[in-house]
């Protein structure tokens, strides 16, 4: 099994090149063993990804990572829990925008704080529902404020594009990254946002690189299973396979990514997860696992390189794509949408919030 390579994105700020997902974590997706996950959190670290990613809404996930890294201060030593990073988000409920308090935004950095039992985020990754409600750039201050503190190291934001991160830029925030779906099937990154990334120093984290589970040799040759699915996961997902085109391309490209998987002998899940890396500005991939069961075929991305002519023939097959179009979330970002209405809007308040309306719209 390969060791990942950490990128140093900013002095004293490295990360391992693949990023557990924790929103599998949270429920919703089938049954978690607490205690299974929390042990499995150490073999991850011990193949180098040191990285894990979670949220203020993900129900439940920054105290368990929090029971990790304190169960390895005990066994294994302060300087060995170091090890681990997290990335956490701030995400404010829909209905509080409006209200939110400086002193609000505060509290729950201390309270991720608390469930995390680290004295500083490592990342905190920015997020707003609606830009025309409430104070944004005021609460983005106050952010900038506990960094200042030494409650956060670096400041990120996620599921925004150009017009949304450039005005927090341009008045002088020191943004690291964006964490942004990224896959064969959805590209939008590449309309613009990439390229202004770049002159900004800024790095994409990366997830949805897998499709929720899409892009594996599972669904090769299967029939399209519609929209009735046990998880909002594979929902959305399978929204953007409908955005990317019918579900006869979709399995074209499934076979396309095959033939390269047989060329180097690996997954076809590692050829997709291969193909993310290679775009500009890609610091870390996503992957979101309840356990550690196919680490080994996760890692197989690291040990090949895919040539011109396995980019080509994946190009082949996009060129034919209808979708998706526009910014990064912009067909999530409108609630009236079925992209949109799969969401739920206030989980920091109700943690059973349900979505707006039915799941295929």
């Amino acid at each position: 099994m390969s060791l990942l390579k950490t990128i140093e994105l900013r002095p004293d700020y490295a990360i391992s090149s693949l990023i557990r997902g924790g929103w599998q974590l949270a429920g919703g997706h089938g049954d978690v063993d607490r205690s299974r996950v929390i042990k499995d959190m150490e073999v991850f670290l011990e193949a180098g990804i040191t990285t894990i990613d979670c949220a203020d809404i993900y129900t439940g996930v920054e105290e368990t990572i929090g029971e990790f890294i304190n169960d390895l201060r005990k066994r294994r030593g302060k300087s060995f829990a170091k090890k681990v990073i997290v990335h956490t988000k701030l995400v404010p409920d829909l209905d509080q925008l409006s209200r939110l308090s400086c002193q609000d935004v505060e509290r729950i950095i201390d309270r991720s704080l608390k469930r995390l039992q680290i004295d500083r985020l490592h990342l905190v990754q920015f997020f707003w529902w609606d830009m025309s409600l409430g104070r944004v750039v005021e609460v983005f201050e106050i952010l900038k404020k506990c960094q200042e503190k030494g409650k956060i190291a670096c400041l990120g934001v996620t599921n925004w594009d150009f017009k949304q991160i450039s005005q927090f830029v341009d008045v002088g925030f020191d943004l690291v990254s964006a964490q942004v779906q990224f896959s064969v099937l959805d590209r939008r990154p590449l309309n613009g946002l990439s390229d202004w990334m770049k002159s900004q120093n800024m790095h994409f984290f990366c997830y949805g690189v897998l499709a929720g589970g899409f892009l594996t040799a599972k669904w090769l040759g299967q029939p399209d299973p519609g929209f009735s699915f046990s998880n909002r996961s594979l929902v959305k997902y399978r929204l953007i396979i409908e955005e990317f085109g019918s579900w006869n391309l979709f399995q074209e490209l499934l076979q396309a990514l095959k033939i390269i998987s047989e060329k180097y002998n690996v997954a076809l899940s590692s050829v997709a997860l291969r193909w993310t890396f290679d775009q500009p500005q890609v610091a870390a991939a996503i992957v979101g696992a309840r356990y550690s069961t196919n680490l080994k075929q996760t890692l197989e991305f690291f040990d090949f390189s895919l040539d011109a002519e396995d980019h080509a023939r994946i190009a082949s097959v996009q060129a034919k794509s209808s979708g998706p179009n526009g910014s990064v979330y912009g067909l999530e970002s409108n609630r009236a949408s079925k992209h949109g209405s799969i969401m739920k809007y206030n989980l920091n308040t109700l943690p059973q919030d349900k979505v707006l309306r039915g799941s295929n719209g």
